[in-house]
């Protein structure tokens, strides 16, 4: 394979001729053996740095910083990058030492590289345009990095908002679907009072279209970028004007609404967008986990379980119990529940891990939001299409078991007393006997019309407040 020879203060490395990347990715290949993962897994960020050096180089253009041409060359590199024709050149672990310099230099070695073959020049003929003067120039990894992190987070975040709203609108369907199905509720995991199904559902969309509103709150200050900062904050070595000129060409071929930060120190070493962030991923895989589990219990059976819902059979459940089938979906869904439960830690703990001007724990950050994000996404459409969209109700058997069961009494409170309606439930746990038959027939304590006007279905879903 024919190779090339490139430079830098550590010495000098052969790198194969027909690679874009250059020296500092060869070395970040080979010091960073962690998750596997390369950084061309995730797409938007490599668009989003193609993002950062265009909009850069337009500021440096415009402020005459170095030449036009090479600017414009860059520019165009860039966009080939935005448009995803590199990919397969952005390589460095997602997981790295340096605060994410192997990930900022992956880029500027690329796009570099393209423009100088646009240029009519040999790959690493850095001295017609130079990864570190001119696609780096005005900027540092400590602002390039987390300013090309927060536009990708943005839109990836589009994609798991469309996906967890799809999730709670097939939930609203089910409960539209289930609005006539009488089952009891629960509570502590014994019989508490009737409901209606549908409502159980409309319940779950609702529990989880509470998380979108905390979305968009967490994309409000992951749009607060610190371009110009450079270093630490101080801006050393770009012009005065162009931490507000970057920005501005950011928000242009970005089309988002970024906001340059008031105390380029403080958002050069703060990590608090990203706490709160994964801390409503969280949140939602906390709230989607419980719906899991719901799901498994009320489909739970079906001979001897709750036997309320069926759920999708999508595999055979067992390598020796034939006819099995298990709740495979939601247990999925538990699960990368808990991962993301899990990498909310490992966030926080790289949040409060970084010391005085900068944050080193970035790409451990970048990595525990990015796999957050693409996992709850996924779980979200697996749930929806491979799981509650598919789910029946089993009515007649919900009705039985609320007629069946002794939590009724609790409506006949007002008419005939706490102490009376304790001792019927007392005798039916007792004897096996319905509470109507106790109350009704045995007792005499409620006329058959009083009860009829207590259980009709729609007073039993939507009771009010009915006494003798």
């Amino acid at each position: 394979m024919a190779q090339r020879r490139e430079h830098d203060f550590l010495g000098e490395r052969e790198i194969p001729k027909d690679v874009y990347y250059g020296i500092q990715t060869l070395r970040a290949i080979e010091n960073f053996h962690i998750t596997g993962i390369p950084l061309k897994v995730e797409p938007l960020f490599v668009q989003a740095l193609g993002f950062v050096k265009k909009a850069a180089a337009l500021a440096n253009s415009e402020l005459g910083v170095f030449d036009k041409n090479i600017a414009s060359e860059i520019v165009k590199a860039a966009d080939r990058v935005i448009a995803g024709e590199f990919n397969d050149q952005f390589i460095t672990d997602l997981i790295q030492g340096g605060a994410g310099t192997s990930v900022n230099m992956n880029a500027n070695e690329v796009i570099a590289n393209v423009a100088l073959e646009m240029m009519g020049k040999q790959k690493g003929e850095y001295e017609f345009c130079h990864p570190n003067n001119h696609v780096n120039c005005s900027q540092s990894t400590n602002d390039a990095y987390p300013t090309a992190f927060r536009i990708a987070l943005i839109n990836k975040l589009n994609d798991y908002k469309t996906s967890l709203d799809k999730l709670a609108q097939s939930f609203e369907n089910k409960g539209e679907e289930f609005k006539q199905v009488l089952k009891m509720g629960r509570t502590q995991l014994q019989d508490a009072v009737p409901m209606s199904m549908g409502d159980e559902f409309k319940a779950f969309a609702t529990n989880l279209r509470e998380e979108l509103s905390r979305i968009e709150d967490s994309k409000s200050l992951i749009s607060e970028i610190n371009m110009g900062a450079t270093a630490i904050g101080t801006g050393v070595n770009a012009p005065k004007e162009y931490p507000e000129l970057v920005t501005k060409y950011l928000r242009e071929v970005t089309g988002l609404d970024l906001k340059l930060a008031s105390d380029l120190i403080e958002a050069t070493y703060d990590a608090g967008a990203y706490v709160q962030l994964s801390g409503v991923l969280k949140r939602t895989a906390v709230k989607v986990s419980k719906i899991c589990n719901d799901l498994r219990l009320l489909s739970s059976g079906p001979r001897c379980g709750l036997n309320e819902i069926n759920l999708p059979p999508m595999q055979p459940g067992s390598s020796i119990m034939p006819g099995k089938v298990n709740p495979v979906i939601p247990e999925v869904v538990n699960q990368t529940a808990f991962y993301v439960i899990g990498a909310d830690l490992t966030l926080t703990l790289a949040a409060e891990a970084g010391q005085l001007q900068l944050n080193v724990m970035e790409p451990v950050i970048s990595f525990s939001l990015f796999t957050s994000i693409t996992y709850m996404t996924n779980a979200c459409n697996t749930l929806r299409e491979k799981c509650v969209d598919g789910i029946t109700a089993n009515a007649d058997h919900t009705q039985q078991m609320v007629m069946q069961s002794i939590g009724i009494v609790t409506q006949l409170n007002p008419i005939i007393g706490y102490e009376k309606s304790a001792a019927i439930a007392r005798e039916a746990l007792e004897t096996g006997k319905s509470v109507h038959d106790i109350a009704v027939k045995e007792k005499k304590l409620v006329t058959q019309e009083k009860w009829d006007e207590i259980f009709t279905f729609e007073n039993m879903i939507r009771p009010k407040f009915i006494n003798s």
